[in-house]
């Protein structure tokens, strides 16, 4: 059986610098009827947990380390035996929310991770955060890029660990240069494509967004 794609929206808290907002968060569900990948435990374990439906979950890959992605991460390690894996970059971010408990495993620019005959190529993309990464489905034609690139532009550089012009870089040089048909599927909201959002990189560029 193929691999598909399984779409989860969970509802929680984002802090950082002292400030706390109300976020619903995508988390993304790649697998068969067997075994599963999930990207970003956020907020319900309980809920990830039940989307798995009894699969073996693989692994919980993080996309970066903020509160709001990760803080179901633990909870649902501890559930099913899976590893949670994390850009060594963003382990300060990391141990912000879990100080007594490390990820399992790194994740690296390059590296591949298979499910249900499926392939997801780790994607190293700072400037939201300083160990951001979007994971590339080929087979899929998806990328999956957790807050570095939504719908109508870049992801949030205001706070602590983000730079702007990182970000930028990252999204013209690993993200824009991919097929213009692949879907773009994101930490929060909704998807889009490469080749929609490629026109405006230069918009985004003149605001500072």
């Amino acid at each position: 059986m193929a691999a598909r794609i399984d779409h989860l929206v969970t509802s929680g808290t984002f802090a950082l610098d002292g400030g706390e907002w109300d976020v619903d968060n995508n988390v993304w569900i790649v697998g068969d009827d067997t075994e599963a990948i999930v990207i970003d435990a956020a907020h319900d374990a309980a809920a990830i947990e039940a989307a798995l439906n009894g699969r073996t979950l693989r692994a919980i890959v993080c996309t970066h380390a903020h509160n709001d992605h990760i803080d179901a991460a633990p909870a649902l390690a501890d559930a099913t035996g899976a590893p949670i894996l994390l850009h060594p970059d963003d382990l300060p971010l990391w141990r912000r929310t879990h100080p007594d408990r490390a990820p399992d495993g790194e994740l690296s620019d390059g590296q591949e991770l298979e499910v249900a005959g499926t392939t997801l190529r780790v994607l190293h993309t700072p400037g939201h955060a300083p160990g951001a990464v979007c994971l590339y489905a080929p087979g899929l034609s998806t990328v999956f890029t957790g807050d570095t690139l939504f719908r109508g532009g870049p992801g949030a550089t205001g706070r602590s660990f983000s730079h702007f012009p990182t970000i930028v870089e990252s999204i013209r040089d690993r993200l824009l240069t991919l097929d213009p048909g692949t879907t773009v599927r994101t930490g929060h909201g909704d998807s889009t494509t490469v080749g929609a959002e490629s026109p405006h990189l230069d918009e985004w560029i003149a605001r500072g967004h």
